[in-house]
């Protein structure tokens, strides 16, 4: 097995279809596994060893990530080995990661280390789910177009909401955006006005000052309100209002904070199974 790590590893696709094309006149049969800071090349014909079934369980379980217990490798792994079958494989090969793949779910289903939110917009997502909240009948204010909002409104949209208002300085952004993911568009001198029609706002914005003061917020009917930006976009003392629950960065980093606790906690317990499966899978 050859790994290479790294948070400053990128290969861009033109480079792993040059890598796999010198690969190709390789006699043995192996998987290549390419995520975001990881290249990792299995090859072989024989059992595998066990430090590298080992390697293999914690990389598909989320112990190898940079963000512990991301549930994408798992993904991620499954692709790979399946890209791999069609160049064929042995059937050593097809145990070691038949057997990771279930181990991955398995320490995800018996352990906490994939549970809760571990960014921003993940977060706000979670938030939402966890309030029940009906986005079919809700009107939903987003200030500020960029990523970490670009996510967010793919999973409203997914999700079933209906009524968005973009928001942005710059208009033709918020009309780009309309018109690819759906959305009413809006410049941001019409902040006051959305916000006070607003059930939901979301607010991540890079202006260096408050684009939404409290003497502006005229909403009479209960708002939930995420201000992600730093410095803060919306005025704190919206959030005193009784009709309104404010998040701000600071209270969803705390959030993010407590499950990255929850997930190393998990650590044990998900290693614990992880010797269980290699001692299974070497009897």
């Amino acid at each position: 097995m050859i790994t290479c790590q790294g948070r400053d590893l990128k290969f861009s696709l033109a480079e792993r279809e040059l890598f796999l094309q010198t690969l190709r006149p390789y006699p043995e049969q192996y998987v290549a596994l390419f995520t975001c800071d990881r290249a990792e090349l299995y090859t072989g014909s024989g059992p595998a060893p066990r430090a590298v079934a080992g390697h293999l369980f914690r990389v598909v379980s989320g112990l190898e990530s940079a963000l512990l217990g991301e549930t994408a490798i798992q993904g991620q792994v499954k692709q790979a080995y399946l890209a791999a079958q069609t160049r064929g494989l042995s059937a050593e090969m097809h145990r070691l990661f038949q057997n990771a793949l279930r181990v991955g779910k398995r320490v995800r289903a018996e352990t906490a280390i994939s549970r809760g939110a571990m960014s921003h917009g993940q977060t706000v997502l979670e938030a939402l789910a966890d309030l029940k909240i009906d986005l079919s009948r809700s009107r939903i204010l987003i200030v500020g177009v960029n990523n970490l909002n670009k996510t967010v409104l793919k999973y409203l949209v997914r999700r079933g909401a209906k009524t968005i208002f973009l928001a942005n300085r710059s208009y033709a952004k918020a009309l780009d955006w309309s018109r690819e993911l759906g959305g009413q568009a809006f410049r941001l001198n019409c902040l006051p006005r959305l916000a006070a029609r607003a059930d939901i706002i979301i607010s991540a914005t890079a202006a260096p000052h408050l684009i939404l003061r409290a003497e502006q917020f005229t909403a009479r009917q209960p708002v939930l309100v995420f201000d992600l930006a730093v410095p803060r976009d919306i005025d704190p003392a919206i959030g005193l209002l009784p009709n309104v629950t404010l998040y701000n960065n600071e209270d969803i980093e705390k959030i993010i904070r407590d499950n990255q606790k929850t997930r190393a906690a998990e650590i044990k317990a998900a290693e614990k199974i992880i010797q269980e499966e290699l001692a299974r899978f070497y009897a």
